[in-house]
């Protein structure tokens, strides 16, 4: 795993995201990084991110997982598109505009959880993002995401 992760280069004023604030000590504060064409997060969600069925997580956490690894995905995917590497400067700040999931198995709680993103679309303000969220190599959710680029 890198040193350094997408979410450590966001700007200050920026950092303070429930999912993915560096600077939110009660927040989730998610890692993000390249490895070849996709985005990379692991996860391993504390229990009481317990959703109705015990031992599973909680299908809003999923969404917020794939939202905040979907918007750090564009950042860096937008700043590489740019011709910079993500140690050059800060990356630019983007936000949800829409986020779809596909709930398709159980999401357990005592494991590890993967997110993998591909960059699906990328244009100079919008990027749209495909992401799966794997747990013990099973599938358990696809989400896609469309975000924008803040002025």
């Amino acid at each position: 795993m890198p040193s350094k992760y997408f979410q450590d280069y966001y700007p200050d004023d920026f950092s303070h995201c429930y999912g993915c604030g560096r600077l939110n000590p009660e927040g989730l504060q998610i890692k993000s990084y390249w490895e070849g064409q996709e985005s990379v997060c692991r996860f391993r969600p504390a229990s009481h991110y317990s959703g109705g069925v015990p031992n599973n997580l909680y299908g809003g956490m999923i969404g917020s997982l794939i939202d905040c690894h979907g918007a750090a995905t564009a950042a860096a995917a937008r700043l590489k598109a740019d011709g910079f590497e993500i140690t050059e400067r800060p990356l630019p700040r983007f936000v949800t505009a829409s986020l779809k999931v596909d709930y398709l198995a159980p999401t357990p709680l005592d494991t590890e959880l993967e997110l993998r993103g591909r960059v699906a679309e990328l244009k100079e303000r919008k990027v749209i993002v495909d992401i799966t969220l794997t747990a013990r190599g099973t599938t358990c959710a696809r989400g896609r995401v469309v975000m924008v680029k803040l002025p």
